[in-house]
């Protein structure tokens, strides 16, 4: 049966029962991903929280080389507000200055009044960007607990997500995607290879950038288990999820390698490849798809969409389940070497990375060891280009 939507078009119903949705919210460990710490949940959670924030604030590194020099006991009092860097997925962001020092920091607000699983994850997380010490994982300076509160300090990244980058200036040079690529492989076979933790949730809001032309990691473990998810019936849901994960299957560090291979995509093309949102939240999704899109010759979606590639050319903006319907059941998107047109727009090699990265049976996928040995993983660690001047121009 079909029925005519906003814009005249005829979409088809479709039978979604063959997609297997987890039906809790029950974190799911692959074997000899262990948490770093004994965790604690309940009523007691609040002051495991304290002694846990003691503890990572004592011990915090004292070299000067370091980005997460000690900062001594935070507290509230230490910080003075600057900006707010936004809000959502488990709380607020904002600029801060840590007055005894002058340093500017990211202040992460997570409310711990949540589910005992949710609080664990928060304990994980201190514990893991404690430990992190990586040019490619964004540095943890300690956290404080101020109720019902708990505040995470981070390194300031200037220039913010490549989310945003993309979207105010479109698609992103196949050249500085390949940067990305690196750096963020990078970030994933540190996790996994040091700490033995996947990321759980690659996209381009989590992959940062400041002027000196870095490129780092964050937001994983407390991010991934706060956002919301559609009707809350599983955690950490994401557009950016792969096909195994729709299905129920657990989570491994090639579930990351998918999402990275649709951040690859997005930045390049400058849109999500599956459908016309502008948004990598899937709120907005959810959000968009309740009215027919608005288009007109010089809105930012037209403009970005002009640029980037729309699958079976449709103009509609997709639900959330009619998406996960097309992540799991249709081929994987490809960054296309050859245009339409037969001009050659990536890299040859760029398309063969994304493709292994886009593999739909998980036991083909790559492994973030075997895909840094990729010829374009190895030309875009080589390549001389100079992203702090690049980074100048966003």
């Amino acid at each position: 049966m079909a029925t005519t939507t906003p814009t005249g078009l005829l979409r088809k119903k479709r039978n979604f029962k063959a997609l297997q949705l987890p039906a809790t919210s029950a974190e799911t460990t692959p074997s000899g991903l262990l948490l770093r710490s004994q965790l604690h949940s309940g009523p007691g959670c609040a002051s495991a929280l304290s002694t846990t924030l003691a503890d990572l604030n004592a011990n915090s590194n004292t070299s000067e080389t370091k980005p997460n020099k000690r900062f001594g006991n935070l507290q509230n009092d230490d910080f003075r507000n600057l900006e707010e860097l936004g809000t959502g997925n488990g709380g607020s962001v904002i600029k801060v200055e840590h007055l005894p020092t002058g340093v500017i920091m990211a202040k992460k607000i997570v409310l711990i009044d949540a589910k005992p699983a949710v609080r664990k994850q928060i304990l994980r997380e201190l514990h893991i960007m404690h430990d992190c010490d990586s040019p490619y994982i964004v540095s943890s300076y300690g956290a404080y607990l101020t109720e019902p509160n708990i505040c995470i300090c981070m390194e300031f990244m200037d220039k913010l997500s490549f989310d945003g980058v993309y979207k105010r200036n479109g698609p992103i040079d196949i050249r500085v995607v390949g940067k990305v690529a690196f750096r963020v492989l990078e970030g994933l076979r540190y996790l996994y290879d040091v700490h033995r933790i996947i990321h759980r949730d690659i996209k381009p809001s989590n992959i940062l950038l400041n002027s000196a032309g870095e490129i780092k990691l964050c937001d994983f473990g407390v991010s991934g288990e706060l956002i919301n998810s559609i009707a809350n019936t599983f955690v950490g849901t994401s557009i950016y999820m792969s096909p195994e994960r729709i299905q129920g299957g657990d989570y491994s560090v090639k579930s990351d390698i998918w999402s990275l291979g649709i951040t690859l995509i997005e930045l390049a093309h400058g849109r999500f490849p599956f459908n016309d949102s502008d948004s990598d939240d899937e709120d907005d999704v959810m959000e968009d798809s309740l009215r027919p899109p608005t288009i007109t010759p010089d809105s930012p979606f037209s403009r970005r969409r002009s640029r980037g590639v729309s699958l079976h050319g449709s103009l509609m903006t997709m639900s959330i389940i009619e998406l996960m319907h097309q992540i799991v059941k249709e081929p994987a998107p490809r960054l296309m070497a050859i245009g339409p047109d037969g001009v050659r727009r990536f890299p040859i090699e760029a398309e063969e990375f994304v493709d292994a990265c886009l593999d739909k049976e998980p036991e083909k996928r790559g492994m973030p060891g075997g895909l840094a040995q990729f010829k374009w993983i190895e030309m875009s660690k080589n390549d001389p280009i100079d992203l702090k001047a690049w980074a100048a121009t966003t």
